[in-house]
């Protein structure tokens, strides 16, 4: 989808470097040096406006997290979002393409990768653009520490089964599969997306997988 561009983004951006980066790549190895203390990563690649990766900060102050976001827009909305809360020293956040996290992060500095609510890309001619697709889940794979999990949430099922079969195929372990998360007992403590709560609101049900590699 075509985001319209936002005059003020850039400069919101470039006046808070301490939380925001639209040079990623100059970070790379480093990242615990833009947190308070050291602790787990956790990467979010899509965060559009940020809903989630600013409650999970707010929920688990013992991890580190970092929100990637390709439209500089949507993500200024993220920082901006960030921005009305109490200090997060847990969170930053990433105006870049998804599809660079290797040259953004080195191998096994990640612990944990969300994928919420991803483009389903439905047509068989752009099977290659999905962010389960085999070379996406590479590059996963290469950052990610040793057993790093890759959890998933959509309420696209095409797009739900393709993923299970292609992590199957790569050779992930499935932890934990969800047909409707939200009438399931692990629900609780689940922090919702924007798409999410919409769609939810909907009746539609979200589906979720939780795996991770093994190396």
């Amino acid at each position: 989808m075509r985001v319209r561009n936002k005059p003020w983004a850039q400069p919101l951006i470039d006046a808070h470097p301490e939380i925001i980066t639209d040079h990623a790549e100059q970070n790379t190895g480093h990242w615990q040096a833009r947190f308070e203390k050291p602790q787990p990563i956790h990467v979010e690649v899509g965060m559009g406006k940020g809903q989630f990766i600013i409650g999970m900060a707010k929920a688990h102050p013992e991890i580190n997290f970092i929100g990637l976001e390709v439209q500089k827009s949507v993500a200024a909305t993220a920082l901006r979002s960030a921005l009305e809360e109490e200090p997060l020293t847990n969170l930053q956040l990433i105006a870049g393409a998804g599809e660079s996290i290797e040259t953004y992060f080195e191998p096994a500095e990640i612990t944990q990768l969300y994928l919420n609510f991803s483009d389903p890309w439905p047509k068989k001619r752009h099977t290659k653009r999905r962010l389960t697709y085999k070379s996406f889940l590479a590059s996963y794979q290469k950052v990610l520490i040793s057993d790093g999990v890759l959890e998933l949430k959509t309420d696209n099922q095409g797009f739900f089964e393709y993923s299970l079969m292609s992590m199957n195929n790569f050779g992930l372990v499935f932890d934990g599969v969800w047909l409707d998360l939200h009438n399931s007992a692990e629900n609780v403590g689940n922090v919702q997306t924007e798409y999410e709560r919409k769609f939810s609101e909907k009746g539609q049900p979200i589906y979720k997988v939780a795996a991770h590699f093994t190396k």
